[in-house]
């Protein structure tokens, strides 16, 4: 970035327009937001986004468990028919499905499909899953640690995009003191120009 090359203009010279002395100031201003207001913008967004998943990864601790299943049998298998994207199954094949049994939290049993924990499945295996308190199946809580990494991450696009706007607005601010010049230029030349070249013009 180039917010820092019109720092020449403060020095004083007798060819130094105003609009130089303001790019300088619009350069300074900037950079001193990518410095400071951009890693403070990322460090509020982070701690922020960080806050919520932490509560969000506390809560599902407390209302998610992880309880003792049994494989019953072997899940029926789709029809022929049912796959839509062979490519994608090949690419990603699926864990084979089986029907368990378990007891839930408030103790009531529960038996339904679940994916298998090992291959193969064995009738009779225990494993575990995560449920919630009525026994119905839950993805895995989310870990601290895992969102302290998604907070991060979030927090760096927060500093990178508030940079990237001081940036732009930066060079549309350069640029329309460019068109300002050209338009003051177009104009001496257009005062000056029929005199151009002429024998004792301007004396």
């Amino acid at each position: 970035m180039r917010t820092a090359m019109g720092v020449w203009r403060w020095r004083r010279n007798p060819l130094r327009r105003p609009t130089d002395l303001l790019e300088a100031w619009v350069a300074f201003a900037a950079l001193v937001c990518v410095l400071l207001v951009a890693p403070a913008v990322g460090w509020v967004a982070g701690l922020r986004v960080d806050g919520t998943l932490q509560r969000a990864a506390l809560e599902q601790r407390h209302e998610r468990y992880l309880v003792p299943a049994v494989v019953v049998r072997p899940a029926a298998e789709p029809p022929a028919g049912a796959s839509t994207d062979p490519s994608a199954q090949r690419q990603s094949p699926e864990r084979s499905r089986i029907v368990a049994a378990w007891t839930a939290p408030d103790g009531t049993s529960h038996e339904g499909t679940v994916p298998a924990a090992e291959e193969p499945p064995v009738p009779g295996e225990r494993f575990r899953i995560w449920t919630d308190i009525r026994g119905r199946l839950v993805g895995q809580p989310l870990d601290p640690s895992a969102a302290s990494f998604h907070a991060g991450l979030a927090g760096l696009a927060a500093a990178l995009t508030a940079g990237a706007l001081v940036e732009t607005v930066r060079r549309l601010v350069v640029r329309r003191l460019m068109h300002r010049r050209y338009l003051r230029l177009d104009r001496a030349w257009a005062a000056a120009g029929p005199d151009w070249g002429r024998a004792g013009a301007g004396s």
